[in-house]
Formats: structure tokens, C-alpha cells, sequence
């Protein structure tokens, strides 16, 4: 299987072609610049540089969020155009989980991997997960202890711990910007590019449950827009 992922929950983002065993092209964004203004040059731009074209791609994979709002929207339009344009599924994966998967890679099963998001506001998207499976990337590889959240990182810790949950590797941007709060209760992994890990988790996926129509990606903002909370008020 030969998958086009896309992540735009960050500023800079990432694309990446990936194929059923290994990564052909990964590369960063160019934080400086907005997703809609670069992301077209960028897709051509990977595809050549893995000798393929969309017309090639058998699924396209896209993170849903958390993440910026706009960023979002972007890239899973992106990636619906694509996708409907080439008759082919999509693939909708959460950036905590991407993220939980490369953080798991050296690791064994039942080690709990923890993913902070900067969610800004003094405020972290998190999700905890344990190492289930001893396969890479597969569908049984992580069990979900707990989903998306979104709230101060003090609480999220004090949460877990009281779970008895005790992080052995810590991923994310946030764990940069609360670093002090974590310090001495597990590995902290530098944050790398996520659009490899999407499409790896895509193709898995893709394989066990089929990819889904374009139309039914459902965003996964976690918390709600500005706009919508103004509008109530």
C-alpha cells in the first residue's frame, strides 16, 4: 500500500510517503509560512522526490487534531480534495496517538507513554497510553487509558499519578513547556515530525478496518473554537 499522510496540527507540520515497509519521503513545513500558502508545492514537491504521483496513492492519511483550528481545516481539505479527485479513502488519525507511537518504538509492552500537546492558555491536549503489542505501528500496538483531554498540565499529572499511572516516556511539545512540572517521572522524547508515523498507522489501519469515505473525517478539535464559545456568550 502506498499512503500520502499529512499532518497540519503545527505550525510547520509535516508530509510523508510512505509505502507497506518503509518511509520514502518525510519532511518538515516551513513554520514561516501559513499551511494554505505552501502546502500544494510541498505535496508535489514529496511526491516527486518519491517518484510517484497521486494518481499512484492507494489512501491518503491525515491527522484530525488536536491542534490549530486552521491548520486543521486545512490540511484534512487538502487532503478530502485529493482523496475525492482520485476516487481513493481516507484514513483519519488523532496526532496524540501518531505521536504515542513513535514514542513507542523502542519501548515493550506495558510501559505507559504519555503525550502532552501545548494546547496554549496554560492548558495541555493529553493522552495516556500503554504499550500493548510488540508490533511497531500495528493496530493492537497502544491501548488507550485515557483519550483526548484538554486541561492544565498540573492536573493532568496529579490525575494520573492518582490513577497510580506513572509515565515511562513523555512526548510532545508540551512536555518542552512544562518541563519543570514533569521532571523526574519519565523520559522525555524530542518531538519529530509526525506524517511518517500517520501514514504507518494508515496502512496498518487501512488493513484492518478499510479507510472511510473523504466526507466522513470528523476534526478532533477537543476543545471548543473561540468562535463558538463567543457566540454563545
Amino acid at each position: 500500500m502506498l499512503v500520502l499522510a499529512l499532518d497540519t496540527t503545527t505550525r510547520g507540520g509535516s508530509v510523508a510517503v510512505v509505502t507497506d515497509d518503509r518511509v520514502l519521503v518525510e519532511r518538515s513545513g516551513d513554520a514561516t509560512r501559513s499551511h494554505a500558502e505552501r502546502l500544494p508545492a510541498e505535496i508535489v514537491s514529496a511526491l516527486g522526490d518519491a517518484s510517484v504521483s497521486v494518481d499512484d496513492i492507494d489512501a491518503f492519511a491525515v491527522a484530525s487534531g488536536p491542534g490549530s483550528f486552521t491548520g486543521l481545516r486545512v490540511g484534512i481539505a487538502t487532503i478530502q480534495g485529493l482523496a475525492l479527485a482520485t476516487s481513493r479513502g481516507v484514513v483519519a488519525v488523532s496526532a496524540l496517538e501518531a505521536l504515542a507511537h513513535l514514542a513507542s518504538a523502542d519501548r515493550g509492552v506495558g510501559d505507559l507513554i504519555a503525550v502532552w500537546m501545548d494546547a496554549y492558555r496554560h492548558e495541555v491536549f493529553s493522552a495516556l497510553y500503554r504499550v500493548s503489542a510488540p508490533e511497531a505501528y500495528s493496530e493492537g500496538r497502544l491501548e488507550e487509558i485515557e483519550g483526548p483531554v484538554v486541561s492544565t498540565p498540573d492536573a493532568t499529572l496529579a490525575r494520573w499519578l492518582g490513577l497510580g499511572c506513572r509515565p515511562a516516556i513523555w512526548i510532545g511539545d508540551g512536555t518542552a513547556v512544562y518541563a519543570t512540572m514533569i521532571e523526574g517521572t519519565g523520559e522525555v522524547r524530542k518531538t519529530e515530525p509526525m506524517a511518517a508515523a500517520i501514514g504507518r498507522i494508515a496502512i496498518s489501519r487501512g488493513r484492518a478496518r478499510g479507510t472511510i469515505d473523504p466526507a466522513a473525517i470528523q476534526p478532533l478539535y477537543v476543545r471548543r473554537p473561540d468562535a463558538e464559545v463567543a457566540r454563545d456568550r
